[in-house]
């Protein structure tokens, strides 16, 4: 069994102490969940300024005794809730059946400064990476994270070469995609533009993959010139799992609907993921956690009070992120899981 959820800092003190005190509550969470069977398999590290807290993070005892020792990404997303680091994290009961890949330009490689080039190498380290394990993009992996600095401006180099990234290993509108969020973020690489994630399942075949389109609600990606699946279900030998895309407010004909309207935008968008799950045999009730991204963060209240309204009893983490297109006002991913 898969438990996931997320840790905000208190709203008060140094950086140092929020680290500390996140590092005291973790610690005693983790020994009450490796009580029940479960250990840390992986978790994601939301940070509201990169440049002046990264490195206090990977010096920390936090980062050491616990964090590095899973597969684990930074990013800079500012949390909303005043939490000037936040963290998800999973812990299951089985073996790690994924592999995970934060990949990162060094200073030198980021002074090219350029999304385009900046996207292909970072595809490219991935590839080669899985290469001396035997594996292959295409087939084995089924979840990126895209992190663009100031996408308003560099989305369209980031899109460019996934597009030539995809055509060039096979990857197309007549086999598939893989699942993917394209989302404003920053790492602790000054002047980089992009930073990647990627999710491998060594053990996978293509017919363990579904890739989900609810073509009555959405539009396929191909159709204004992305490359991703809306979103992939994945079934293993226990349950099956559901990696759903950033979702936002849109219809089946790629247009982005109910302009600057926060409330019907994300009735919209969780209609869409609604129809997502449902098409690969699962529930909005299935659903582990969302990742909510407000391109304003005066919206923050709006929402906070909208998920605590309709999904109490749901993880959840809204942070400051661009959405790729300046009209959507919010933008939700999530994971859902349902046994077998």
């Amino acid at each position: 069994m898969d438990q996931y959820i997320i840790f905000n800092c208190q709203p008060q003190g140094s950086f140092q102490e929020r680290i500390q005190q996140l590092h005291h509550t973790l610690s005693q969470y983790l020994l009450d969940e490796a009580g029940k069977g479960r250990v840390l398999q992986y978790c994601k590290i939301f940070l509201s300024d990169a440049q002046n807290q990264y490195q206090q993070l990977v010096e920390s005892e936090l980062y050491q005794d616990i964090l590095s020792k899973t597969a684990s990404t930074i990013v800079e997303q500012t949390p909303l809730n005043g939490s000037k680091l936040s963290v998800l994290i999973k812990t299951s009961d089985s073996k790690v059946p994924f592999l995970f890949h934060s990949l990162r330009l060094t200073e030198e490689e980021a002074k090219c400064n350029n999304s385009y080039l900046e996207t292909m190498m970072l595809f490219e380290k991935y590839i080669k990476l899985i290469k001396e394990a035997g594996l292959d993009m295409k087939k084995h992996c089924v979840r990126t994270w895209i992190y663009v600095s100031d996408i308003d401006n560099n989305y369209n180099g980031v899109v460019k070469a996934r597009n030539d990234v995809f055509q060039r290993y096979g990857l197309s509108i007549d086999t598939h995609f893989i699942a993917s969020t394209g989302i404003g973020g920053n790492s602790h690489v000054r002047n980089a533009f992009v930073a990647m994630d990627f999710l491998t399942y060594p053990e996978i075949d293509e017919h363990d993959k579904m890739y989900l389109k609810a073509l009555d609600h959405l539009s396929p990606t191909h159709e204004y010139g992305v490359a991703f699946e809306r979103g992939t279900r994945l079934s293993l030998p226990d349950k099956k799992m559901y990696f759903i895309s950033g979702t936002a407010s849109i219809d089946k004909y790629g247009h982005v609907i109910y302009l600057g309207n926060l409330k019907k935008q994300t009735d919209r968008l969780l209609e869409n993921i609604h129809a997502l799950l449902e098409e690969g045999g699962s529930s909005m009730n299935d659903i582990c956690y969302f990742i909510i991204y407000l391109r304003d963060i005066s919206d923050y209240q709006a929402t906070e009070e909208y998920m605590k309204e309709h999904y109490p009893n749901t993880p959840y983490i809204i942070v400051h992120a661009k959405v790729c297109r300046p009209e959507w006002l919010i933008e939700m991913e999530c994971i859902a899981e349902k046994s077998n």
